[in-house]
């Protein structure tokens, strides 16, 4: 019986150690969910109230109203997505333009999506212009993002400092507004429709973990079992 325990002296110490990063694993899905259950309450929260003036430092995803001066001629373009449209689907980005406002940084725009066609009918927005969206936090560059090109103004990632740089925008909010609005009757760009809702697959990664867990328990004690009835 003794000569059994000693068997089981290095499986079951690799099974502790194992099943202590399996429960780790489970319980900070755990704590994702309630986050990420916060996040998504929170956006919904705002989206439900009225936008408010943008401040300082205003809370990412928050329904704000801004005003300025939009400078079309500094217009890029972000991402690539193509959308059904009256003549089929079509390749398109999002337009990125500057807002200029009086005694305060200039700010990066998303006034939605537009379709990469010389003869899209683009809207004429008035100056100076009043615009309603959500704040975007800025995206991390990915180890798969396409590589952006500065000349041409292209980009695939929604990185406010980095734009903001290839505009030659000296200073710039460290975030984007995207623009809330109702799909436009025949001219471009198709604003965002409502605010985002992140993913949520916390709570299946946690019932993944905590369900390896009890496996490997499981596992150890019908070994443990066989190594006991042939000692």
């Amino acid at each position: 019986m003794t000569q059994a325990y000693r068997r089981l002296l290095w499986p079951a110490a690799t099974t502790v150690a194992m099943l202590v990063v399996l429960l780790a694993l489970g319980f900070w899905q755990v704590q994702r969910l309630h986050w990420k259950q916060d996040v998504i309450a929170r956006i919904a929260r705002a989206e439900a109230a009225p936008p408010t003036p943008l401040a300082a430092d205003p809370e990412p995803y928050s329904k704000v109203v801004v005003q300025g001066r939009l400078r079309e001629d500094l217009a890029a373009q972000y991402g690539a997505e193509v959308r059904e449209t009256p003549i089929g689907p079509k390749m398109g980005a999002h337009a990125i333009v500057p807002l200029e406002r009086d005694n305060a940084p200039a700010l990066l725009v998303d006034l939605g999506w537009v379709p990469l066609t010389p003869n899209a009918a683009l809207e004429r927005f008035a100056s100076p212009v009043s615009l309603t969206g959500f704040v975007h936090p800025p995206e991390d560059r990915g180890w798969f993002s396409a590589t952006d090109n500065m000349a041409e103004r292209r980009f695939y990632t929604l990185d406010p400092t980095t734009i903001a740089a290839a505009l030659r925008l000296e200073n710039a909010e460290p975030y984007v507004l995207v623009v809330i609005g109702p799909k436009p009757a025949s001219l471009w760009p198709e604003p965002a429709h409502r605010l985002p809702r992140p993913l949520n697959n916390h709570l299946s990664y946690a019932i993944t973990w905590f369900g390896l867990a009890v496996a490997l328990v499981v596992v150890f004690v019908v070994y443990a079992r066989k190594g006991f009835e042939h000692a």
